[in-house]
């Protein structure tokens, strides 16, 4: 039976009223937030990287900006910047670092394959989503070299995956990629429009925005005098090293052989490409560049048949040459202060207070290959090494990349995107935000609101029709 018009008004008032006051206006109005510190993981095409290192191509590929690798073929780009609304699902991150591919080696010692892939930046808006880097690349026969900034190299397939809701960190795995037009372009003719490239995977930290205080001027105007450094002989104030060991090495650790991983302790930090041991204590003389110092933190490296672990990290400097060693412990047995690896240093003079040896060419001694259990030869080239000393107590030790946080299982109440064939478990939040809980909880709530105007509407009929109510 049809209602009154009297009913209906009544019913449709009382559904809006409900409906309002279940929805707040934090969801309608979310404010974005900012992508602050993260990774993106993503192995462009896993088939080009075999093609250039394989026996046509002969080449070979190199990290740049501090971009490191994670397990078999994935490069691992880092520090996110960027911005989110949780309300609209609209992402935006901007990361450090690249990959330069070399092959084709010409008689005068050139390449016809040279490409460099930097800087990529994903960007979701309404549900479609797009992959941007930097590229630097040399077209396919001509030669000709072409450098582009923010090129649409990708499209992501997003389908099914409600990027709202989400919380910190925000994190999504195995989203399909598709080559573009202007992505074909870009790659040097190596592949057309439409070709499928490797998935994409990424998870970055999300704070709310801040409101900036206002500045007021101080009631006493602070020190002029010189910052206190420290003397030309003498403690370090502080001090850093840098060191990745080496990068084969960290993939044979965890790729498909050994399947295990490393661990850090004792204050070392993870810098993707490169462990930082920190704290370091001891001398420096800056008229001589010498250096003898002591640092914190140990790593250690776990797998199949495999166990090593090197800590109390020291690094001497004398007459333009580094050497760094370490504990070393393997089978149970510790040798201590074993030289490891071997770099250039010939200049230490400080620099806006800072004494530095970057990214320093490192090689192998013969104590560092008993280590490794004889996995390389003495002289085998290994991972830059990278010393930071402060002489200058204001002045800032370089930054690590920034990997941003760990994604962890999703708490049921926080809003999580489905996980679709497309997206391949895409999932989105793992910290509930306000945002995210008022979706969450709103399902169950307006179906509260249902079943209560569907009660006035059955009260409202009875009415009419004199049906008992007991």
């Amino acid at each position: 039976m049809l209602l009154s018009r009297p009913a209906r008004a009544l019913a449709v008032t009382l559904f809006a009223a409900l409906l309002g006051a279940l929805i707040p206006a934090s969801a309608a109005h979310a404010e974005s937030r900012t992508v602050q510190g993260g990774r993106l993981d993503w192995g462009i095409k896993s088939s080009f990287q075999s093609y250039v290192t394989g026996p046509i191509a002969q080449g070979g590929w190199g990290l740049t900006g501090g971009a490191s690798t994670v397990g078999g073929s994935r490069f691992r780009f880092h520090s996110a910047q960027g911005s989110y609304d949780p309300g609209t699902g609209a992402f935006e991150a901007a990361f450090a670092g690249g990959v330069h591919f070399t092959g084709h080696r010409t008689a005068d010692g050139a390449n016809e394959l040279d490409l460099t892939i930097s800087r990529p930046r994903i960007r979701v808006r309404a549900g479609h989503g797009t992959l941007y880097a930097d590229v630097a690349s040399k077209a396919k026969g001509s030669g000709r070299v072409s450098v582009s900034a923010g090129v649409p190299l990708a499209t992501l397939d997003l389908g099914g995956v409600d990027m709202r809701g989400g919380g910190s960190p925000l994190s999504l795995t195995g989203v399909p990629a598709t080559l573009t037009a202007r992505g074909a372009t870009a790659f040097a003719g190596y592949y057309p429009a439409g070709t499928p490239l490797d998935p994409v995977g990424l998870t970055v930290d999300v704070e709310e925005r801040k409101r900036a205080a206002p500045t007021t001027r101080p009631a006493t105007a602070p020190p002029t005098g010189p910052s206190p450094t420290a003397s030309s002989t003498g403690g370090i104030l502080r001090a850093a090293v840098d060191w990745g060991v080496r990068r084969t090495f960290r993939e044979y650790v965890t790729g498909s052989i050994a399947q295990g991983a490393w661990t850090l302790a004792d204050g070392a930090q993870d810098g993707g490409a490169l462990f930082r041991f920190p704290d370091g204590k001891g001398t420096y003389d800056a008229g001589r560049g010498s250096l003898d110092a002591a640092f914190e933190g140990s790593v250690r490296f776990t797998g199949a048949h495999l166990d090593l672990t090197l800590g109390k990290v020291t690094v001497r400097v004398a007459d333009g040459t580094g050497t760094l060693s370490a504990d070393v412990t393997s089978a149970g047995k510790t040798r201590r202060a074993v030289p490891l690896v071997t770099f250039t240093a010939r200049d230490l003079t400080p620099k806006n207070g800072l004494a530095a040896v970057t990214e320093a060419p490192a090689t192998l001694t013969e104590g560092g290959a008993q280590a490794f259990g004889g996995m390389y030869r003495a002289g085998t080239a290994m991972d830059p090494v990278s010393l930071a000393v402060a002489v200058d107590a204001e002045a800032p030790l370089p930054p690590l990349p920034d990997l941003g946080g760990d994604a962890k299982p999703a708490p049921s109440a926080t809003a999580t995107a489905p996980k679709t064939p497309a997206a391949s478990a895409a999932t989105a939040a793992t910290e509930t935000s306000a945002t995210g809980t008022h979706l969450a909880i709103g399902g169950g709530a307006l179906l509260v609101a249902v079943l209560a105007v569907l009660v006035v509407l059955a009260a409202v009929r009875r009415r009419r029709t004199g049906t008992p109510t007991d």
